[in-house]
């Protein structure tokens, strides 16, 4: 079924932190589907990971995924699990 929910999980690498507000703007706007998020910044390494779990069907997945993916400075894998 196109609308079975879904639970993945994104690890998200943000390098550049000038783009934080708009990754914070895209987890937003999806904010209902979100299920749970952790940022840690890397001082020594320059970068902060976020892991996003999100409970949603595969369009909302795919469109997080492609809008971060979309942001210079910023590199995603996601990976669905249930």
């Amino acid at each position: 079924m196109p609308d079975e929910k879904r639970v993945a999980v994104m690890g998200i690498v943000v390098r550049d932190r000038n783009q934080a507000a708009r990754v914070n703007d895209v987890l937003s706007r999806h904010g209902d589907a979100i299920i749970g998020r952790q940022g840690v910044p890397i001082s020594e390494r320059g970068v902060s990971v976020i892991t996003v779990i999100i409970d949603a069907d595969q369009a909302t997945i795919g469109a997080v995924s492609g809008a971060l993916g979309n942001i210079p400075g910023v590199t995603l894998r996601t990976s669905t699990l249930i």
